[in-house]
């Protein structure tokens, strides 16, 4: 081969070598700008998506936008289920389950049993012909007669009878929870702070179901909040209204919302349950109930004070019942632990058959309860005593065959007394600074 040809054959390869460069320039060039649209066809797909595709956080707005479902109990909220349930509405009811519907004439009673052929096709949905009127459950009784409920009704028939579970919105539940929580003739700023410590409590239950096979958030009772024991009130439900959406926070979160009656002029921390307080639930710390000169705002309030007087035969024997434990005739009662406020956290009782020891405020008031004697409240008035002592914040004193227990305050002392709002509102506190005081670091949002 000579030079010529040689020539020749290297521009050949040369000429091969950059038709292969820029083939394979151009396949990388494909391959991104075919990258790029994959991934903007692969956006605008996702961006199409419906909101159901993608997870739903627990907010405030989305939880109570929901309503809630009220699983509603027997007289005295005893059961779960009833025998029978009588319903009727001014307009007349519609009676839905499965493909099939019933309705009744306006203002008739009708009466569901059991075996109603209705629930063969699952469970019964009542709802007034007329929207926004109510439903009277006529075979219920609460304290202020025969109850009527918002909403609508949901019937689910069971073994044991008939559950009923009322559905409605949060805020209209709210209208019949807080004349139940407390007297409508309170100040408007307590009924307002009630109103707030309903909301957020519903808030926190509404995440999750009480009753699953009902789907129940929680029922009527105070196991939960009481809801529909007193009627309706324009004061109260003006209360609702005015703090429509408002919530308590302890940090980024609602809290639990505890309440009782009457302080004795301080409130106690959750360690009077046996929990301790940590971090994210010292809003229920101990506080000092009393205004800018120091006074307690409930000094005057018939609870504030009391004191009740028993024979020590008496005591040994509700000791004994109450705690289930054989102590014999008592020789010594006494408290051993106290807590904030000073309240009592455990109580020893010895008798000339054995001791015990009793623990936690709820369990020591009980261990004191019961029938046999009379408590003295600081009016002067006296009522008989009941299934449980009316506060843990006691001192106890022996003397000729009696022990004398002095106290303040009526229940537990966690949280909010709703007589100490009350005081508060009449000496012109707003609702947000009852509920900060009685919620130490929280804030109304």
């Amino acid at each position: 081969m000579d030079k010529r040809d040689l020539l020749i054959k290297k521009r050949k390869y040369k000429y091969y070598g950059m038709l292969v460069l820029v083939v394979a320039l151009l396949l990388i060039v494909g391959m991104k700008i075919l990258t790029h649209k994959n991934k903007t066809r692969q956006l605008t797909m996702e961006s199409r998506l419906p909101p159901i595709q993608k997870q739903e956080e627990y907010t405030e707005k989305n939880v109570l936008a929901k309503p809630v479902r009220v699983l509603l109990k027997t007289d005295g909220f005893r059961q779960t289920t009833h025998a029978t349930v009588s319903l009727r509405a001014k307009s007349g009811l519609v009676m839905k389950a499965g493909d099939r519907k019933k309705e009744t004439e306006g203002g008739k009673t009708v009466t569901v049993k059991p075996d109603d052929g209705l629930f063969a096709l699952g469970s019964i949905t009542v709802t007034p012909k007329k929207a926004g009127e109510k439903i009277t459950v006529s075979s219920l009784k609460r304290g202020y007669g025969k109850p009527s409920y918002r909403g609508k009704l949901q019937l689910y028939s069971t073994a044991e009878g008939i559950v009923i579970v009322n559905e409605l919105d949060v805020e209209e539940y709210l209208y019949a929870v807080v004349p139940s929580e407390m007297p409508s003739s309170y100040e408007k700023a307590a009924l307002q702070a009630q109103a707030i410590c309903a909301r957020s409590y519903a808030y926190i239950k509404m995440q999750t179901y009480a009753y699953k096979k009902y789907k129940a958030h929680l029922d009527d009772s105070t196991s939960f909040q009481v809801y529909g024991n007193s009627p309706e009130a324009v004061s109260s439900t003006e209360a609702v209204k005015s703090t429509k959406g408002k919530l308590l926070y302890y940090g980024d979160k609602v809290v639990s919302t505890y309440f009782y009656s009457t302080s004795c002029g301080n409130s106690t921390s959750v360690e009077a349950w046996g929990a301790k307080l940590t971090k994210g639930n010292s809003y229920l710390k101990g506080v000092d109930i009393c205004d800018e000169n120091g006074e307690d705002y409930e000094k005057d309030l018939p609870w504030y004070r009391w004191t009740a007087t028993i024979q020590s035969q008496t005591l040994s024997d509700l000791i004994e019942l109450n705690t289930g434990t054989e102590i014999g005739s008592l020789t010594d009662l006494r408290i051993t632990k106290t807590g904030a406020g000073g309240i009592a956290l455990e109580l020893q009782a010895a008798g000339t058959l054995g001791s015990v020891t009793v623990k936690t405020e709820n369990k020591i008031r009980k261990a004191l309860g019961g029938g046999g004697y009379t408590i003295k409240k600081q009016d002067g008035s006296e009522v008989q005593s009941t299934a449980l002592l009316p506060s843990a914040f006691i001192t106890i004193k022996k003397k000729d065959g009696c022990y004398t227990i002095r106290g303040g305050g009526f229940g537990h002392g966690i949280g909010m007394s709703q007589n100490g709002a009350n005081e508060m509102a009449k000496a012109g506190k707003s609702e947000k600074e009852i509920l900060e005081l009685f919620y130490p670091g929280a804030k109304v949002k």
